[in-house]
Protein backbone atom coordinates (compact mmCIF):
# COMPACT_ATOMS: atom_id res chain seq x y z
CA UNK A 1 0.00 0.00 0.00
CA UNK A 2 2.79 2.44 0.88
CA UNK A 3 4.44 3.40 -2.42
CA UNK A 4 8.07 3.49 -1.30
CA UNK A 5 7.99 0.21 0.56
CA UNK A 6 6.08 -1.42 -2.24
CA UNK A 7 8.73 -0.15 -4.62
CA UNK A 8 11.27 -2.43 -2.97
CA UNK A 9 9.20 -5.46 -3.93
CA UNK A 10 8.66 -4.22 -7.48
CA UNK A 11 12.35 -3.61 -8.02
CA UNK A 12 13.05 -7.03 -6.55
CA UNK A 13 10.77 -8.60 -9.13
CA UNK A 14 12.36 -6.65 -11.93
CA UNK A 15 15.72 -7.94 -10.77
CA UNK A 16 14.51 -11.34 -11.91
CA UNK A 17 14.53 -10.08 -15.48
CA UNK A 18 18.28 -9.59 -15.51
CA UNK A 19 20.13 -11.94 -17.85
CA UNK A 20 21.46 -15.24 -16.47
CA UNK A 21 24.80 -14.77 -14.78
CA UNK A 22 24.05 -11.17 -13.80
CA UNK A 23 23.26 -12.34 -10.27
CA UNK A 24 23.83 -15.57 -8.37
CA UNK A 25 20.74 -15.25 -6.16
CA UNK A 26 17.85 -17.41 -7.34
CA UNK A 27 15.87 -17.68 -4.10
CA UNK A 28 13.37 -15.12 -2.85
CA UNK A 29 13.87 -13.17 0.37
CA UNK A 30 14.19 -15.57 3.34
CA UNK A 31 13.31 -18.45 1.03
CA UNK A 32 14.92 -21.88 0.90
CA UNK A 33 16.44 -23.77 -2.01
CA UNK A 34 13.69 -26.05 -3.33
CA UNK A 35 13.90 -29.81 -2.99
CA UNK A 36 12.83 -30.86 -6.48
CA UNK A 37 12.76 -34.51 -5.45
CA UNK A 38 9.52 -33.75 -3.60
CA UNK A 39 7.77 -33.41 -6.94
CA UNK A 40 8.58 -37.00 -7.91
CA UNK A 41 5.39 -38.02 -6.11
CA UNK A 42 3.42 -36.18 -8.83
CA UNK A 43 4.72 -38.28 -11.73
CA UNK A 44 1.85 -39.43 -13.97
CA UNK A 45 -0.81 -37.70 -11.85
CA UNK A 46 -1.79 -35.08 -14.44
CA UNK A 47 -2.50 -35.24 -18.16
CA UNK A 48 -0.75 -33.02 -20.66
CA UNK A 49 -4.04 -31.24 -21.42
CA UNK A 50 -4.69 -30.39 -17.77
CA UNK A 51 -1.11 -29.28 -17.23
CA UNK A 52 -1.21 -26.95 -20.23
CA UNK A 53 -4.64 -25.58 -19.23
CA UNK A 54 -3.46 -24.67 -15.74
CA UNK A 55 -0.07 -23.37 -16.83
CA UNK A 56 -1.26 -21.20 -19.72
CA UNK A 57 -4.52 -19.85 -18.32
CA UNK A 58 -3.93 -19.68 -14.56
CA UNK A 59 -0.34 -19.80 -13.37
CA UNK A 60 1.77 -18.45 -16.21
CA UNK A 61 -0.57 -16.67 -18.65
CA UNK A 62 0.92 -14.90 -21.63
CA UNK A 63 3.67 -17.47 -22.10
CA UNK A 64 5.80 -16.11 -19.23
CA UNK A 65 7.12 -19.59 -18.43
CA UNK A 66 8.70 -19.97 -21.87
CA UNK A 67 12.32 -21.07 -21.54
CA UNK A 68 11.65 -22.26 -17.97
CA UNK A 69 8.98 -24.89 -18.62
CA UNK A 70 8.82 -26.65 -21.99
CA UNK A 71 5.89 -28.96 -22.69
CA UNK A 72 6.64 -32.02 -24.80
CA UNK A 73 4.25 -34.74 -25.97
CA UNK A 74 4.63 -36.96 -22.90
CA UNK A 75 6.44 -34.81 -20.36
CA UNK A 76 7.20 -31.28 -19.19
CA UNK A 77 10.83 -30.25 -18.91
CA UNK A 78 11.31 -27.81 -16.05
CA UNK A 79 14.38 -25.74 -15.29
CA UNK A 80 15.41 -26.37 -11.69
CA UNK A 81 18.23 -23.83 -11.76
CA UNK A 82 19.21 -21.16 -14.25
CA UNK A 83 22.89 -20.72 -13.40
CA UNK A 84 24.17 -23.38 -13.81
CA UNK A 85 21.28 -24.86 -15.80
CA UNK A 86 19.49 -27.90 -14.38
CA UNK A 87 16.26 -29.66 -15.25
CA UNK A 88 13.58 -32.02 -13.96
CA UNK A 89 11.10 -33.99 -16.08
CA UNK A 90 7.44 -34.45 -15.19
CA UNK A 91 5.86 -37.43 -16.93
CA UNK A 92 2.22 -36.91 -17.91
CA UNK A 93 -0.61 -39.36 -17.29
CA UNK A 94 -2.06 -40.84 -20.46
CA UNK A 95 -5.08 -39.00 -21.85
CA UNK A 96 -8.24 -41.00 -21.17
CA UNK A 97 -6.35 -43.37 -18.89
CA UNK A 98 -6.31 -43.73 -15.14
CA UNK A 99 -4.01 -41.09 -13.65
CA UNK A 100 -2.25 -41.87 -10.39
CA UNK A 101 -3.82 -40.27 -7.29
CA UNK A 102 -2.66 -36.76 -6.41
CA UNK A 103 -0.58 -36.80 -3.19
CA UNK A 104 -1.88 -34.09 -0.85
CA UNK A 105 -2.96 -33.63 2.76
CA UNK A 106 -6.13 -31.61 2.04
CA UNK A 107 -9.43 -33.00 0.74
CA UNK A 108 -11.61 -31.43 -1.95
CA UNK A 109 -15.22 -30.90 -0.94
CA UNK A 110 -16.42 -33.36 -3.60
CA UNK A 111 -14.35 -36.14 -2.01
CA UNK A 112 -15.79 -35.70 1.49
CA UNK A 113 -18.36 -38.19 2.78
CA UNK A 114 -21.98 -37.13 3.02
CA UNK A 115 -22.61 -34.55 5.72
CA UNK A 116 -25.27 -34.81 8.43
CA UNK A 117 -28.31 -32.68 7.72
CA UNK A 118 -27.73 -29.14 8.98
CA UNK A 119 -23.96 -29.67 9.29
CA UNK A 120 -22.60 -29.12 5.75
CA UNK A 121 -19.10 -28.42 7.09
CA UNK A 122 -18.91 -31.59 9.21
CA UNK A 123 -15.41 -33.04 9.05
CA UNK A 124 -13.97 -30.04 7.17
CA UNK A 125 -10.84 -28.50 8.65
CA UNK A 126 -10.63 -24.76 8.02
CA UNK A 127 -7.73 -22.48 8.95
CA UNK A 128 -8.62 -18.83 9.54
CA UNK A 129 -5.69 -16.55 8.78
CA UNK A 130 -6.43 -13.12 10.27
CA UNK A 131 -4.23 -10.88 8.14
CA UNK A 132 -1.44 -8.65 9.48
CA UNK A 133 -0.52 -8.16 13.15
CA UNK A 134 -1.96 -5.05 14.76
CA UNK A 135 -1.08 -4.07 18.31
CA UNK A 136 2.43 -2.74 18.78
CA UNK A 137 3.28 -3.70 15.20
CA UNK A 138 0.47 -1.85 13.41
CA UNK A 139 2.37 1.35 12.64
CA UNK A 140 5.46 -0.53 11.52
CA UNK A 141 3.48 -2.62 9.04
CA UNK A 142 1.63 0.51 7.87
CA UNK A 143 -1.83 -0.93 8.45
CA UNK A 144 -2.81 1.92 10.76
CA UNK A 145 -4.30 5.37 10.39
CA UNK A 146 -6.14 7.76 12.69
CA UNK A 147 -8.19 10.93 12.28
CA UNK A 148 -7.55 13.25 15.22
CA UNK A 149 -8.55 11.57 18.47
CA UNK A 150 -10.96 9.14 16.79
CA UNK A 151 -10.77 5.36 17.01
CA UNK A 152 -7.68 4.26 15.02
CA UNK A 153 -8.16 1.99 12.02
CA UNK A 154 -5.88 -1.03 12.57
CA UNK A 155 -6.31 -3.82 10.05
CA UNK A 156 -4.56 -6.52 12.09
CA UNK A 157 -6.97 -5.99 14.98
CA UNK A 158 -10.00 -5.75 12.70
CA UNK A 159 -9.25 -9.09 11.01
CA UNK A 160 -8.71 -10.67 14.42
CA UNK A 161 -12.15 -9.50 15.48
CA UNK A 162 -13.73 -10.97 12.33
CA UNK A 163 -11.97 -14.30 12.92
CA UNK A 164 -13.25 -14.38 16.50
CA UNK A 165 -16.82 -13.89 15.30
CA UNK A 166 -16.50 -16.29 12.38
CA UNK A 167 -14.94 -19.32 14.09
CA UNK A 168 -17.98 -20.26 16.25
CA UNK A 169 -20.30 -19.85 13.26
CA UNK A 170 -18.24 -22.36 11.28
CA UNK A 171 -18.05 -24.74 14.23
CA UNK A 172 -21.84 -24.60 14.50
CA UNK A 173 -21.94 -25.78 10.87
CA UNK A 174 -19.73 -28.74 11.79
CA UNK A 175 -16.24 -27.49 10.84
CA UNK A 176 -13.03 -27.99 12.73
CA UNK A 177 -11.57 -24.48 12.89
CA UNK A 178 -8.01 -23.43 13.62
CA UNK A 179 -7.21 -19.74 14.12
CA UNK A 180 -3.66 -19.12 12.94
CA UNK A 181 -3.57 -15.99 15.11
CA UNK A 182 -5.32 -15.50 18.45
CA UNK A 183 -3.71 -12.21 19.46
CA UNK A 184 -1.79 -9.25 18.03
CA UNK A 185 1.51 -11.10 18.23
CA UNK A 186 3.77 -12.50 15.49
CA UNK A 187 4.03 -16.17 14.68
CA UNK A 188 7.66 -15.77 13.66
CA UNK A 189 10.39 -15.73 16.34
CA UNK A 190 12.39 -13.38 14.11
CA UNK A 191 12.40 -9.63 14.67
CA UNK A 192 13.71 -6.70 12.61
CA UNK A 193 16.88 -6.61 14.70
CA UNK A 194 17.68 -10.24 13.89
CA UNK A 195 17.12 -9.67 10.17
CA UNK A 196 19.77 -6.98 9.66
CA UNK A 197 22.13 -9.21 7.66
CA UNK A 198 19.28 -10.42 5.47
CA UNK A 199 18.20 -6.82 4.93
CA UNK A 200 21.71 -5.84 3.84
CA UNK A 201 21.78 -8.77 1.43
CA UNK A 202 18.41 -7.77 -0.07
CA UNK A 203 19.49 -4.14 -0.45
CA UNK A 204 22.72 -5.27 -2.14
CA UNK A 205 20.65 -7.29 -4.63
CA UNK A 206 18.71 -4.10 -5.36
CA UNK A 207 21.93 -2.18 -6.00
CA UNK A 208 22.01 -0.20 -2.74
CA UNK A 209 25.69 -0.53 -1.90
CA UNK A 210 25.93 1.64 1.22
CA UNK A 211 22.46 2.06 2.75
CA UNK A 212 21.74 4.31 5.71
CA UNK A 213 20.94 2.47 8.92
CA UNK A 214 17.74 4.32 9.83
CA UNK A 215 15.21 6.62 8.27
CA UNK A 216 14.74 10.14 9.59
CA UNK A 217 10.96 10.30 9.90
CA UNK A 218 7.58 9.27 8.56
CA UNK A 219 7.86 11.22 5.33
CA UNK A 220 11.54 10.65 4.63
CA UNK A 221 11.59 9.79 0.88
CA UNK A 222 14.69 7.62 1.25
CA UNK A 223 13.44 5.45 4.08
CA UNK A 224 12.56 2.53 1.78
CA UNK A 225 16.26 2.02 1.09
CA UNK A 226 17.46 2.00 4.70
CA UNK A 227 18.50 -1.09 6.64
CA UNK A 228 15.78 -0.34 9.18
CA UNK A 229 12.97 -0.26 6.63
CA UNK A 230 14.17 -3.37 4.83
CA UNK A 231 14.55 -5.26 8.13
CA UNK A 232 11.01 -4.30 9.12
CA UNK A 233 9.66 -5.30 5.72
CA UNK A 234 11.32 -8.70 5.93
CA UNK A 235 9.88 -9.18 9.42
CA UNK A 236 6.22 -8.38 8.95
CA UNK A 237 5.70 -9.15 5.27
CA UNK A 238 8.00 -12.12 4.67
CA UNK A 239 9.12 -13.88 7.88
CA UNK A 240 5.66 -13.69 9.42
CA UNK A 241 3.93 -15.27 6.41
CA UNK A 242 6.60 -17.95 6.13
CA UNK A 243 6.12 -18.86 9.80
CA UNK A 244 2.36 -19.15 9.33
CA UNK A 245 2.91 -21.27 6.22
CA UNK A 246 5.12 -23.69 8.14
CA UNK A 247 2.37 -24.15 10.69
CA UNK A 248 -0.33 -24.57 8.04
CA UNK A 249 1.65 -27.10 6.02
CA UNK A 250 3.22 -29.21 8.77
CA UNK A 251 0.79 -29.06 11.69
CA UNK A 252 -2.69 -27.81 10.76
CA UNK A 253 -2.97 -29.32 7.26
CA UNK A 254 -6.44 -27.87 6.61
CA UNK A 255 -8.80 -28.53 3.74
CA UNK A 256 -9.13 -24.78 3.13
CA UNK A 257 -7.42 -21.61 4.33
CA UNK A 258 -9.50 -18.44 4.52
CA UNK A 259 -7.27 -15.34 4.63
CA UNK A 260 -9.19 -12.44 6.19
CA UNK A 261 -8.17 -8.94 5.13
CA UNK A 262 -9.58 -5.45 4.70
CA UNK A 263 -8.53 -3.54 1.60
CA UNK A 264 -7.24 0.05 1.37
CA UNK A 265 -5.99 2.58 -1.11
CA UNK A 266 -3.07 4.92 -0.51
CA UNK A 267 -3.89 7.10 2.50
CA UNK A 268 -0.76 9.25 2.71
CA UNK A 269 0.08 10.50 6.20
CA UNK A 270 -1.40 7.99 8.69
CA UNK A 271 -2.21 10.85 11.09
CA UNK A 272 -3.83 12.98 8.35
CA UNK A 273 -5.12 10.33 5.98
CA UNK A 274 -6.60 10.91 2.56
CA UNK A 275 -10.10 9.51 2.17
CA UNK A 276 -11.20 8.05 -1.15
CA UNK A 277 -14.73 7.75 -2.56
CA UNK A 278 -14.14 4.18 -3.74
CA UNK A 279 -15.27 1.11 -1.82
CA UNK A 280 -15.01 -2.33 -3.39
CA UNK A 281 -14.48 -6.05 -2.95
CA UNK A 282 -12.41 -8.83 -4.47
CA UNK A 283 -11.14 -12.31 -3.65
CA UNK A 284 -7.78 -13.72 -4.70
CA UNK A 285 -6.62 -17.21 -5.64
CA UNK A 286 -3.07 -18.21 -6.51
CA UNK A 287 -1.91 -17.64 -10.07
CA UNK A 288 -0.70 -15.07 -12.61
CA UNK A 289 3.02 -15.41 -11.90
CA UNK A 290 5.22 -12.86 -13.62
CA UNK A 291 8.27 -13.66 -15.74
CA UNK A 292 10.56 -12.14 -13.12
CA UNK A 293 8.95 -14.12 -10.31
CA UNK A 294 9.43 -17.40 -12.17
CA UNK A 295 13.15 -16.75 -12.52
CA UNK A 296 13.42 -17.42 -8.79
CA UNK A 297 13.96 -21.16 -8.29
CA UNK A 298 11.77 -21.29 -5.18
CA UNK A 299 8.83 -19.47 -6.76
CA UNK A 300 8.97 -21.70 -9.83
CA UNK A 301 8.98 -24.76 -7.54
CA UNK A 302 6.15 -23.41 -5.36
CA UNK A 303 4.05 -22.62 -8.42
CA UNK A 304 4.44 -26.17 -9.70
CA UNK A 305 3.56 -27.59 -6.29
CA UNK A 306 0.31 -25.61 -6.33
CA UNK A 307 -0.42 -26.59 -9.94
CA UNK A 308 0.27 -30.29 -9.45
CA UNK A 309 -1.65 -30.42 -6.15
CA UNK A 310 -4.70 -29.15 -8.11
CA UNK A 311 -5.57 -26.50 -5.55
CA UNK A 312 -6.87 -24.11 -8.22
CA UNK A 313 -10.20 -25.71 -9.07
CA UNK A 314 -11.04 -26.12 -5.39
CA UNK A 315 -10.00 -22.66 -4.27
CA UNK A 316 -11.70 -21.03 -7.25
CA UNK A 317 -15.02 -22.77 -6.57
CA UNK A 318 -14.89 -21.84 -2.88
CA UNK A 319 -13.75 -18.30 -3.63
CA UNK A 320 -16.50 -17.73 -6.18
CA UNK A 321 -19.10 -18.77 -3.60
CA UNK A 322 -17.50 -16.61 -0.92
CA UNK A 323 -17.37 -13.64 -3.29
CA UNK A 324 -21.05 -14.09 -4.13
CA UNK A 325 -22.01 -14.14 -0.45
CA UNK A 326 -19.83 -11.12 0.37
CA UNK A 327 -21.22 -9.17 -2.58
CA UNK A 328 -24.78 -9.90 -1.48
CA UNK A 329 -24.06 -8.82 2.10
CA UNK A 330 -21.98 -5.72 1.38
CA UNK A 331 -23.47 -4.57 -1.95
CA UNK A 332 -19.92 -3.60 -2.96
CA UNK A 333 -18.85 -3.48 -6.62
CA UNK A 334 -15.97 -5.67 -7.83
CA UNK A 335 -12.45 -4.28 -7.83
CA UNK A 336 -10.71 -4.45 -11.20
CA UNK A 337 -6.94 -4.80 -11.55
CA UNK A 338 -5.26 -2.59 -14.12
CA UNK A 339 -1.66 -3.36 -13.11
CA UNK A 340 -1.10 -6.55 -15.12
CA UNK A 341 -0.15 -8.69 -12.10
CA UNK A 342 -3.54 -10.43 -11.86
CA UNK A 343 -6.00 -12.13 -14.20
CA UNK A 344 -9.76 -12.51 -13.73
CA UNK A 345 -10.98 -15.93 -12.65
CA UNK A 346 -14.32 -17.62 -12.08
CA UNK A 347 -17.87 -16.59 -12.84
CA UNK A 348 -18.70 -14.15 -10.04
CA UNK A 349 -16.74 -11.20 -11.46
CA UNK A 350 -15.05 -10.69 -8.09
CA UNK A 351 -12.26 -13.29 -8.17
CA UNK A 352 -8.75 -12.70 -9.50
CA UNK A 353 -5.67 -14.93 -9.71
CA UNK A 354 -2.53 -13.33 -8.30
CA UNK A 355 0.77 -14.53 -6.84
CA UNK A 356 0.82 -13.51 -3.17
CA UNK A 357 3.21 -15.04 -0.66
CA UNK A 358 0.46 -16.56 1.50
CA UNK A 359 -1.61 -18.04 -1.30
CA UNK A 360 1.59 -19.42 -2.84
CA UNK A 361 3.14 -20.95 0.29
CA UNK A 362 0.04 -22.47 1.88
CA UNK A 363 -0.27 -25.94 0.37
CA UNK A 364 -4.03 -26.17 0.89
CA UNK A 365 -6.51 -24.24 -1.28
CA UNK A 366 -6.64 -20.58 -0.22
CA UNK A 367 -9.42 -17.99 -0.47
CA UNK A 368 -7.81 -14.58 0.11
CA UNK A 369 -10.55 -12.06 0.94
CA UNK A 370 -10.23 -8.31 0.35
CA UNK A 371 -13.58 -6.62 1.13
CA UNK A 372 -14.07 -2.95 2.06
CA UNK A 373 -11.72 0.01 1.51
CA UNK A 374 -10.67 1.09 5.00
CA UNK A 375 -9.94 4.69 4.01
CA UNK A 376 -13.26 5.26 2.30
CA UNK A 377 -15.40 7.47 4.51
CA UNK A 378 -18.21 4.90 4.50
CA UNK A 379 -15.96 2.20 5.97
CA UNK A 380 -14.17 4.61 8.32
CA UNK A 381 -17.53 5.58 9.86
CA UNK A 382 -18.40 1.92 10.37
CA UNK A 383 -15.07 1.27 12.06
CA UNK A 384 -15.72 4.23 14.38
CA UNK A 385 -19.05 2.65 15.35
CA UNK A 386 -17.25 -0.48 16.57
CA UNK A 387 -18.93 -3.85 17.00
CA UNK A 388 -22.59 -4.11 18.02
CA UNK A 389 -25.73 -6.21 17.67
CA UNK A 390 -28.48 -5.27 15.24
CA UNK A 391 -28.37 -2.08 13.18
CA UNK A 392 -27.62 1.57 13.80
CA UNK A 393 -28.07 4.54 11.47
CA UNK A 394 -24.87 5.76 9.79
CA UNK A 395 -24.95 8.51 7.14
CA UNK A 396 -28.71 8.17 7.00
CA UNK A 397 -28.79 4.42 6.36
CA UNK A 398 -29.20 1.41 8.67
CA UNK A 399 -25.93 -0.47 9.05
CA UNK A 400 -24.89 -3.66 10.78
CA UNK A 401 -21.54 -3.99 12.51
CA UNK A 402 -18.98 -4.26 9.72
CA UNK A 403 -17.34 -7.16 11.57
CA UNK A 404 -20.56 -9.16 11.89
CA UNK A 405 -21.55 -8.45 8.32
CA UNK A 406 -18.15 -9.77 7.18
CA UNK A 407 -18.21 -12.87 9.41
CA UNK A 408 -21.81 -13.76 8.53
CA UNK A 409 -21.11 -13.44 4.81
CA UNK A 410 -18.09 -15.74 4.98
CA UNK A 411 -20.02 -18.30 7.01
CA UNK A 412 -22.86 -18.16 4.47
CA UNK A 413 -20.46 -18.52 1.54
CA UNK A 414 -18.81 -21.59 3.04
CA UNK A 415 -22.17 -23.10 4.00
CA UNK A 416 -23.41 -22.69 0.44
CA UNK A 417 -20.21 -24.04 -1.08
CA UNK A 418 -20.02 -27.22 0.95
CA UNK A 419 -23.76 -27.77 0.75
CA UNK A 420 -23.54 -27.76 -3.04
CA UNK A 421 -20.31 -29.73 -3.29
CA UNK A 422 -21.07 -32.69 -1.06
CA UNK A 423 -24.01 -35.00 -0.48
CA UNK A 424 -26.20 -34.74 2.60
CA UNK A 425 -26.73 -37.78 4.80
CA UNK A 426 -30.45 -38.06 5.42
CA UNK A 427 -31.51 -39.38 8.82
CA UNK A 428 -32.98 -42.85 8.83
CA UNK A 429 -36.78 -42.81 8.77
CA UNK A 430 -38.49 -45.16 11.20
CA UNK A 431 -41.31 -47.11 9.60
CA UNK A 432 -42.82 -48.08 12.94
CA UNK A 433 -43.67 -51.60 14.08
CA UNK A 434 -44.71 -54.17 11.49
CA UNK A 435 -48.45 -54.79 11.36
CA UNK A 436 -49.71 -57.96 13.07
Amino acid sequence: MNFLRGLILVVGLLAGLLPPGARAQRVSALGEKPDWARLEAFQETITRADFVRLLDTVYAPGGVAKGLIEVEATAAVIRTTLVPPGEWRLRFAAEGGAAKPVPRAWRPASALPAAPEGKPLAGVKIALDAGHLGGAWAKMEERFFQVGESRPVIEGEMTLRVAGLLAPKLRALGAEVVNLREAAEPATPLRPGTLRDSALAELAKLGVAAPREKYDGTNDPGRAWTVQAQSELLFYRIAEIRARATRVNTKVQPDLVVCLHFNAEGWGDPLKPDFVPRNHLHVLVNGSYGAGELRYDDQRFEMLLKLLSRTYDEELAASDQLATALAAATQLPPYEYTTGNAVPAGASGYVWARNLLANRLYHAPVAFLEPYVMNSEAVWMRVQAGDYDGEITLAGAPRRSIYREYADAVAEGLRAYYEKARAVKKPAVSEGPAPR
